[in-house]
């Protein structure tokens, strides 16, 4: 058996709609500077697209948080791997998240960051997972939400890989005939 990734949501999907939220959030703060702080590393291509959506101008910050390792379902113990090299306080923050399924990663963040006085924190996330809800977070720009699928793709890894695919996509596990290899998504 081995894992196979199948289209969930395409490029052109993906960047309509972060196009949608670049205009949402530019009018949400019609005055700059705020920091977008991408969580690493899943967020990083997300945040890239969505920083040139976005007219106000904005400062990029990036912050390690892990709870997962290499499994698909979160540990539950939060550690940051890399935090930010600048001060938030006094500024508005907008923390970019590639995925939010149970909310403790999250959780844990909002609070680490609230003990360093932002004017204001918000959340802006590519992909939502309500069903896997464990802590509740108050997300205000939400691209999708999805089914409780494992997603792979835009930055989302597994293991370490498929973060480079184009299209958000679904691991399967699939019988693959022997001197085959798994097909290749965009």
């Amino acid at each position: 058996m081995a894992l196979v990734p199948h289209v969930f949501l395409t490029a052109e999907q993906i960047q309509k709609r972060v196009r949608a939220m670049g205009e949402q959030i530019s009018a949400d703060y019609p005055e700059g500077p705020i920091y977008l702080i991408a969580v690493l590393k899943g967020a990083f291509i997300f945040m890239a697209d969505l920083s040139r959506a976005i007219k106000t101008p904005s400062r990029i910050e990036f912050m390690g948080i892990s709870s997962y390792g290499k499994d698909k379902t979160s540990s539950g113990q939060v550690k940051v791997t890399k935090d930010l090299d600048v001060s938030i306080e006094n500024h508005h923050v907008l923390v970019v998240e590639d995925i939010i399924d149970s909310g403790v990663t999250l959780t844990y963040l909002i609070n680490l960051l609230q003990q360093r006085h932002p004017k204001s924190i918000r959340v802006a996330t590519l992909l939502d997972k309500p069903d896997r809800r464990l802590r509740p977070v108050e997300v205000s720009y939400t691209g999708f939400k999805i089914p409780d699928e494992f997603v792979v793709g835009y930055g989302l890894d597994f293991a370490e890989d498929y973060r480079n695919l184009g299209d958000i996509c679904v691991l399967a596990e699939e019988q693959i005939p022997v001197g085959h290899s798994t097909p290749a998504i965009s």
